[in-house]
């Protein structure tokens, strides 16, 4: 943090308001919002030099051809930090959970997705023309080689996690039967990788792409299906079909190709993108217990059934056919979840001088009992004395102040540890106590901060309780 609040001071010629720690996701790259009086910026983190210099290298490549990216402002390579645009908080992700109802996606939604589809044709297209394919990390080519890696990582990652039986002689000769067909397609396009709905930002209207450092030379293929087959953006099939014949009109205006081509290898590229997709699954949720990656294996399972049963993969690979049927039909993975009985996450606000401890009535005790009596106290000052952390005043006071934001950050990392954990026990409840001086104001402010980082990353109930706020010890808004 010092280092980027150094790099940003020397870059803007402003001092640092704040600079706050945000939500990891995927990557193991860390990422802080930085503020000063005139500027906001995001500030990076990731000590994999090489994806580093990829990623600079292409965002400068693709602003020059005035694609939508974040602007680099300043970079130290020599500490693996980089400034760059803030695009805010809101991605087509999060636009497609307010859009759609009932498992149909909206005009509006259906519109934002074509406008995508038209920008992402510009990035593999123009994108690509004299683009340094050297600087691309790890391989300058999604080559047989790649492909090869990404078949494997299903394997090792969900395969075998699942004791799905296959022979490993005949999977792996599958494997290179797949491979050469896949590579038998045209490839000389920007190959973004990891196209999907959490790395693509909606700003004041606007379409942004984020998050291309593992981009190479490759086929168009393989991205649309990345897009469409996103397994939380849970695409209706109609709707998918009506994307993808848009996407192929759109295509003719660059490259003239025939429909039974494009549909020879588009579904093949979606059954690959699929399983790569399925080893991050198994790293990431089932080894490395992040929820939201368990949480969209059996909606890819819904999609890889699809494509199994109603497409035809034309590449002779009976043995890799054959596991994923088992997987999809007979896994663990591939059945019903009870979600009745949902984790409840019992949060409190309290006052270690007017009501102490809050009691447990879950019967369960423990839980997590934090402090927050060293952060800034706004009541001490008279403008917020009759307030409470519920009121917009004291939030952005207390906002305003990096050892707050701080406290909630590395809190949010113990609790969502437990969280995961207690979900993969079917415990029942959590509970989680914030306490201050009066309970009125840092207590509160915490409770609620916690409660919406929950909200967000976890499928789970919550109560919420402010203990002195409802005994009465305070008496303005509540």
């Amino acid at each position: 943090m010092k280092k980027l609040e150094k790099l940003f001071e020397a870059h803007f010629k402003e001092p640092v308001q704040k600079i706050n720690l945000m939500p990891q996701s995927g990557s193991y790259r860390k990422y802080y919002r930085i503020v000063s009086q005139n500027n906001t910026v995001i500030g990076t983190y990731n000590k994999d030099k090489d994806e580093n210099i990829a990623f600079l290298t292409f965002s400068k490549h693709f602003e020059n051809k005035n694609l939508p990216v974040p602007h680099i402002f300043a970079q130290d390579l020599s500490e693996n930090i980089y400034l760059q645009s803030d695009l805010g908080n809101t991605t087509l992700y999060d636009f497609v959970k307010k859009e759609s109802k009932n498992g149909e996606f909206s005009d509006g939604l259906i519109n934002k997705y074509k406008e995508v589809l038209k920008k992402l044709i510009a990035f593999q297209v123009n994108g690509a023309k004299n683009l340094d394919w050297s600087k691309c990390y790890p391989r300058e080519a999604f080559d047989k080689q790649s492909i090869m890696w990404d078949l494997n990582y299903f394997k090792y990652y969900m395969l075998k996690i699942a004791k799905i039986p296959f022979s490993e002689q005949l999977l792996e000769n599958d494997f290179n039967t797949f491979a050469d067909f896949l590579t038998s397609a045209d490839s000389n396009y920007f190959l973004y990788r990891d196209f999907q709905s959490r790395n693509i930002m909606l700003k004041n209207g606007e379409i942004y792409f984020i998050d291309y450092q593992g981009g190479r030379q490759g086929a168009f293929y393989y991205d649309l299906a990345s897009l469409l087959y996103d397994a939380k953006a849970n695409i209706p099939e109609k709707t998918r079909n009506e994307l993808v014949e848009y996407y192929f009109n759109e295509l003719q205006s660059y490259k003239k190709t025939s429909k039974t081509e494009f549909y020879k290898y588009y579904y093949s590229f979606a059954l690959i993108r699929i399983m790569q997709a399925f080893g991050a699954y198994g790293l990431r949720g089932i080894v490395e217990k992040k929820l939201h990656f368990i949480q969209s294996i059996p909606l890819a399972i819904k999609n890889l059934k699809y494509i199994l049963e109603n497409k035809n993969i034309e590449a002779d690979i009976p043995e890799l056919k054959k596991a994923l049927l088992y997987f999809a039909n007979k896994s663990e993975f591939s059945k019903e979840k009870n979600t009745t009985n949902k984790l409840t996450i019992n949060i409190k606000s309290f006052s270690f001088i007017k009501n102490g401890y809050p009691k447990d009535m879950s019967g369960n005790g423990g839980g997590f009992v934090f402090d927050c009596r060293f952060l800034p106290n706004p009541g001490r000052e008279e403008r917020y004395k009759k307030l409470s952390g519920k009121d917009d005043p004291v939030i952005k006071f207390l906002d305003a102040r990096v050892e707050a934001e701080t406290f909630i950050a590395n809190s949010f990392i113990l609790i969502k540890e437990a969280i995961n954990n207690y979900i993969e026990r079917d415990f029942a409840s959590l509970s989680v106590s914030f306490g201050c001086t009066g309970g009125q104001h840092r207590s509160v402010y915490s409770a609620e901060k916690m409660k919406n980082l929950i909200a967000e990353n976890f499928n789970v109930n919550i109560n919420i309780e402010h203990e002195t706020l409802v005994e009465g010890f305070y008496s303005g808004r509540i």
